[in-house]
């Protein structure tokens, strides 16, 4: 078969699979259309129109190729990803856009990208007042972003054959992306939903007996697990001004915020013991401690708070959330004394663990960089010493840290040509350090005007938000290879 043959296969096989993944995006409508008819609310009618609109334009791509067939390679999985995201994106955008709030395109990009990314950042107030399925449309979003669109569909649609571990590898976070918890990736996927899926649930449990109504709980639990941060009240978790549902929901954001190969172990197995042998897991507990404690001083010292015990709750809340990339609060943090505002924020590029819900840079991968930082020194100190790079007690090859290098050094280019680019659109250098921080570590609140919500930002900077936001869920490595030349090349 010639090469141009092939070639052409490999488009219809690319466009096949773009087709299927329009027609399951548009599924994401479906709960809310179904709970609007449940309730009779008049967005219905726009959740049909959008799973419809979006359902046709699958099914137009899909059908003619439908019988292609093509093996793929990695680079393909990075195409399919971050075209998949751009779709997916777009699609969940259109209720946004037919529904209240009735947002313009910009806006409804953002809005939906901040759902699927699991960003939690908001152009919309009164949240409270929107229709309550256009309140649970938020919360969907979160849940297929959570664990990845991509990796739904290798859980559930097998059948489509797209190269699943291509599309694991692109898709998956953290630096050990080959890890598979069974020996087929398909059941690998369907193993990390069902842990996910159960998670949300216990969540959504344990909320409800703590005093949330039904629907708030499940709302909160889907974007807990997911450690999105969207909310139904504009106050988020300072609505409810209950510490007991902030002490869940720690625990929830925790959970999130570790390797769900973990848990997937820990319910196989029936045990616990292994979260506290794994030196990620251990390192990640530590910071959170001592951060709470830091921030709690910071924060009483300076007057924010009257006890030190208030103080303590608080800081603690937002040390996870902000560590988990969740993005809840409570009293808000922007305007505390001392170092509490900048030590938050700096917070959310550690992350969570690799193959967690979290955005971020990820805790192994700042493990490593520092302990190769701190190896340098050693070597300096000791030019014919051999020092080696450690994780959990075992070697770390130099091809991983070099990798992780490139990937720490990656990101914060992208972090500060994001940040210029909205300084050169007439952002102050506060806002705009705290908006990228925001989107690319998809953390959602930020310092300046967007603490709260990103109202403040006009289209174009929405779409360098927007941008941001996708670079950052796909651990900017998928997205950004495509813009070299190498990479179309054959």
């Amino acid at each position: 078969m010639s090469e141009g043959v092939l070639l052409g296969e490999r488009g219809r096989t690319l466009l096949r699979i773009f087709g299927a993944i329009v027609g399951l995006s548009a599924l994401m409508s479906l709960p809310s259309l179904l709970y609007a008819l449940a309730n009779g609310e008049a967005t219905a009618v726009a959740f049909l129109e959008a799973m419809l609109l979006s359902g046709a334009v699958g099914f137009v791509l899909w059908y003619p190729v439908r019988h292609a067939r093509y093996e793929l390679r990695l680079r393909d999985g990075f195409l399919i990803v971050s075209g998949v995201w751009v779709i997916a994106v777009l699609v969940a955008a259109l209720p946004f856009m037919l529904a209240e709030p009735r947002l313009g395109l910009a806006d409804a990009v953002f809005e939906s990208a901040s759902g699927l990314t699991t960003t939690g950042a908001t152009v919309i107030t009164g949240i409270e007042q929107l229709p309550r399925s256009v309140q649970l449309y938020r919360m969907v979003l979160h849940y297929f972003g959570g664990m990845g669109i991509v990796i739904l569909a290798v859980a559930i649609l097998p059948m489509l054959r797209i190269g699943g571990m291509q599309l694991f590898r692109a898709e998956a976070t953290g630096p050990q992306k080959d890890s598979k918890l069974t020996p087929r990736i398909a059941d690998t996927a369907k193993a990390l939903w069902l842990v996910y899926t159960g998670l949300v649930v216990l969540c959504a449990l344990a909320y409800w007996v703590g005093g949330m109504d039904f629907f708030d709980a499940a709302c909160h639990a889907m974007a807990t697990v997911a450690t999105g941060g969207f909310s139904n009240y504009d106050a988020s978790f300072g609505h409810f001004d209950s510490a007991l549902l902030e002490a869940i929901a720690i625990v929830f954001m925790i959970l999130g915020g570790l390797n769900f190969g973990l848990h997937w172990y820990a319910w196989r197995r029936a045990t616990l013991g292994h979260y506290l042998a794994d030196s990620e897991v251990r390192q990640f507990l530590r910071i959170v401690v001592a951060a709470s404690l830091v921030v709690a001083l910071s924060a009483w010292w300076g007057g924010r708070f009257e006890h030190g015990g208030e103080a303590l709750r608080h800081s603690a809340f937002h040390v996870v959330s902000n560590l988990t990339t969740t993005g809840f609060g409570t009293t808000g943090f922007a305007d505390w004394p001392g170092l509490a505002p900048l030590g938050l924020m700096v917070l959310s590029f550690i992350g969570g663990c690799a193959g967690s819900t979290t955005g971020g840079m990820k805790l192994a991968r700042v493990q490593m960089i520092v302990r190769q930082g701190l190896r340098e020194l050693k070597q300096l100190v000791h030019p014919k010493g051999q020092f080696l790079v450690k994780v959990g007690g075992k070697r770390v090859s130099e091809s991983v840290v070099i990798t992780v290098a490139g990937f720490c050094t990656l990101y914060v280019l992208v972090f500060v040509a994001i940040m210029l680019a909205l300084t050169a659109t007439g952002v102050d250098i506060l806002t705009a350090f705290g908006a990228t921080t925001a989107t690319l570590n998809n953390l959602g609140p930020g310092l300046g005007e967007v603490a709260t919500t990103f109202q403040a930002f006009d289209g174009l900077q929405l779409w360098l938000a927007s941008f941001a936001m996708v670079a950052g869920r796909l651990e900017v490595f998928t997205l950004l290879v495509l813009l070299t030349p190498q990479f179309w090349r054959d």
